[in-house]
């Protein structure tokens, strides 16, 4: 199903942004409560899901393993890939992914215990209460290979998983080259797990991220990375199969997760300054950096470390905004923000830790 794109909160999106830019709370404030839960050897805690006994959180880092939290200790959970060998433990090597496999989106299926994985390499995958190693699900749609598998939600009345390929001309490792240079090959999906179909809700978006489910199921989130968006795709009522603008963020959008209230938080990777906007927005801009020789450097100096966390209404309404006022040690390249019981859990795709807010 194709979606018609629908802007009509233009006005109401700047006035937004206006008024996160405006509004701060203090990391000062919250630094009491705030811990780092150290993950030894990988990195990058980037999606962090809890079973349906509130176990975990389960994440997957950058050596292809799912890990899970017991209180004290990280335990080894299930892997992502086939040819997952030795080599591959505590791995941080990018050029091993393809082999050793990276989870990125996780999320449960409260009913069957199911945890379904959005492998950046292998494409979606699933795996049982018990672990071990993941079964493929999925690994292509309408004939196009999944290239950079990424986001995931799962419906719960009924187990429809939808996920995100982020783009089907650049792998995870090149995942910036892939924001930079423009393309929209990005794709929303949904996997039917009784007739094992997948289905294209979505395509033509520019690097796919994040998606969330609402509450009563009656449309999907979409974080449209390249372009700092928030997009809304209704699955039911009277704009069904129909896309609209949900917010424009001062950053670069990572995950959506939704919480127990039917509100949802978004994780900005980080804060975009003038240059990568100007750049985002200027394809010759664009172009020359790619040809520099001295391009990461530049990124490096352009593009702030320190993240930013927002919790939205399903109006899209602004309704708190966490920003780093602490030179990055708090929020740091996050990724995701899962919250349970007044405790939020940050993830990131660098970091060596997940954070903890408690309230």
């Amino acid at each position: 199903m194709e979606g018609k794109l629908i802007f009509t909160s233009t006005a109401l999106a700047a006035l937004s942004i206006f008024f996160l830019l405006s509004l701060k709370l203090q990391a000062s404030n919250e630094l009491g409560n705030y811990t780092r839960i150290e993950i030894w050897g990988p990195v990058g805690p980037e999606s962090l899901a809890l079973d349906s006994m509130g176990r975990g959180p389960y994440t997957g880092v950058s050596d292809g393993r799912i890990l899970r939290w017991e209180g004290a200790t990280w335990a080894d959970f299930a892997i992502t890939s086939p040819h997952w060998r030795k080599e591959c433990n505590g791995s941080s090597d990018t050029s091993l992914e393809d082999t050793c496999g990276r989870p990125l989106g996780v999320q449960f299926n409260m009913a069957t215990g199911d945890l379904y994985i959005a492998d950046a390499y292998y494409g979606l995958v699933a795996v049982g209460p018990e672990g071990g190693l993941a079964t493929q699900l999925a690994t292509e749609a309408e004939g196009e290979p999944f290239c950079l598998t990424n986001g995931v939600d799962i419906n719960q009345e009924n187990g429809d998983v939808y996920f995100t390929d982020s783009s089907t001309v650049f792998q995870r490792r090149d995942a910036m080259w892939a924001i930079l240079s423009g393309e929209k090959t990005g794709r929303l999906m949904k996997y039917d797990p009784k007739s094992k179909e997948v289905s294209v809700l979505l395509r033509g978006l520019a690097f796919a991220n994040g998606v969330a489910l609402s509450q009563n199921s009656t449309f999907l989130l979409v974080a449209e990375t390249a372009t700092s968006r928030i997009l809304r795709f209704w699955l039911q009522g009277p704009k069904a199969g129909t896309l609209e603008l949900f917010a424009q963020l001062p950053g670069l959008p990572d995950n959506i997760k939704r919480n127990s209230r039917g509100e949802f938080w978004v994780a900005l990777n980080v804060q975009t300054g003038l240059l990568p906007k100007w750049g985002l927005l200027n394809s010759w801009v664009r172009k020359a950096i790619l040809m520099l020789p001295w391009k990461y450097e530049i990124l490096r100096l352009a593009v702030p470390e320190h993240g930013v966390a927002m919790r939205f209404s399903e109006e899209g309404e602004i309704l708190e905004v966490l920003e780093d006022n602490n030179d990055g040690e708090t929020l740091n390249s996050i990724s995701e923000v899962e919250e349970s019981n007044g405790t939020l859990w940050i993830g990131s795709v660098v970091m060596p830790y997940v954070g903890l807010f408690k309230r």
